[in-house]
């Protein structure tokens, strides 16, 4: 008889991240892990003492995912600022249930928006704005609160079913905040 095929941890994070994708982070416990490998509850337990150091790290690969798919942008989009800020309400749009689990399930909480702008999971974003601004960190920063806040708001209420997406709409909107972060920062300057 062949030995049984060991679950290793990343195969436990995988499966739990895959249960927050399709059923919601507050799904996750050591029955639904299990039932998404196809074993029983023990190799889940054994890698994770607690479902919260599971959730934990399911919430490390869910916000590593979103990085990558935020920087995700079509060749043929001129626009990089606008391409990440569309993205950004896209996810909100084709994955909800990992929108809900990284910005309104609470793992997130005790980050302020500043604590968020300095950390290390946000340098790609922030150095591919910086590149298409040719502005300062500094700078992009600051247009990125501005960015940040109003596609946060868009995506929340999408994710929540209470707008429907139109992305042509979305583009408008977002280009004219875009621009005004721009022109704000310029007037700073000056």
């Amino acid at each position: 008889m062949p030995p049984k095929a060991k679950i290793t941890k990343d195969m436990v994070v995988d499966a739990a991240f895959e249960v927050a994708r399709n059923t919601g982070a507050e799904n996750i416990n050591a029955r639904t892990v299990s039932n998404e490998l196809n074993c029983s509850t023990q190799p889940v337990m054994y890698h994770f003492e607690t479902i919260e150091a599971l959730k934990r790290a399911a919430y490390k690969k869910a916000d590593e995912y979103h990085t990558e798919y935020l920087l995700n942008i079509p060749r043929t989009r001129e626009d990089v600022m606008l391409g990440i800020g569309l993205n950004y309400i896209r996810f909100a749009v084709e994955e909800p249930n990992l929108f809900c689990f990284l910005f309104q399930s609470g793992f997130a909480a005790g980050h302020s928006l500043i604590e968020m702008i300095n950390s290390e999971e946000l340098i790609p974003v922030l150095s591919v704005m910086q590149k298409a601004m040719d502005i300062n960190i500094e700078q992009t920063k600051e247009v990125f609160v501005t960015l940040a806040l109003f596609v946060h708001g868009y995506a929340s209420i999408i994710a929540n079913n209470s707008l429907e997406y139109d992305e042509t709409l979305i583009a408008t909107h977002l280009k004219k905040v875009y621009t005004g972060a721009i022109l704000a920062l310029q007037e700073e300057i000056k």
